[in-house]
């Protein structure tokens, strides 16, 4: 099997986490930040430092995929679908840069890590994807979701991970998360693994 890599921001890291885990085909999902500034000082950058703002990061997850199970293009349409990618720097009531819509993509073959990808071609499809949706006019409003090469993804601090599998009865998750993950699954049934979150 050969796996295949994207970066997806669209708002907490925890709801697209918890978005993503549910879907055949996704080999794993990790929380980090990426699409910012390197450190000065060479070490990763800190959920504090990046909710700050000052580090041009967003919350983005790392999704690893079987694309002969998951297409991007599907990866794309519940991505798309999972939040609004027509305001910028915001998804519901949270606010800032480090939430902005985002897609990143590999810079080569070379970036394999879990997995790789062809980045002309993973451009190519994330750009008509966009374009498509936004001629269609199904949103209601230009898509303002930044796509650019990966530079660098920066894995989240430990209890990140698995956020909402591991916090369910937080206010959070409750009120932001359950609602989300309801909607992904009423729309993507024939998406959703067996054994999920």
């Amino acid at each position: 099997m050969k796996s295949e890599v994207i970066i997806f921001g669209g708002g907490c890291f925890w709801c697209t986490e918890a978005v993503f885990k549910m879907l055949k085909g996704v080999i794993s999902v990790g929380p980090g930040y990426a699409g910012g500034r390197a450190p000065a000082d060479g070490k990763s950058p800190t959920y504090k430092e990046v909710s700050g703002g000052d580090t041009g990061h967003a919350e983005v997850i790392k999704i690893e995929y079987d694309p002969e199970v998951v297409s991007l293009k599907t990866l794309l349409t519940v991505f798309f679908a999972s939040h609004d990618p027509t305001t910028k720097n915001r998804q519901g009531n949270d606010i800032g840069s480090q939430y902005r819509s985002i897609i990143l993509l590999c810079r080569s073959e070379a970036q394999k890590g879990e997995g790789g990808c062809d980045p002309k071609e993973q451009r190519k499809i994330v750009e008509q994807f966009i374009k498509d949706l936004n001629n269609s006019s199904q949103l209601g409003a230009p898509i303002t979701t930044e796509v650019k090469p990966l530079d660098v993804f920066y894995p989240a601090e430990n209890y990140h991970k698995n956020y909402y599998e591991n916090n369910k009865g937080q206010a959070y998750c409750q009120v932001v998360i359950n609602p989300k993950l309801k909607g992904v699954q009423q729309k993507f049934t024939e998406l959703l693994k067996e054994n999920r979150i």
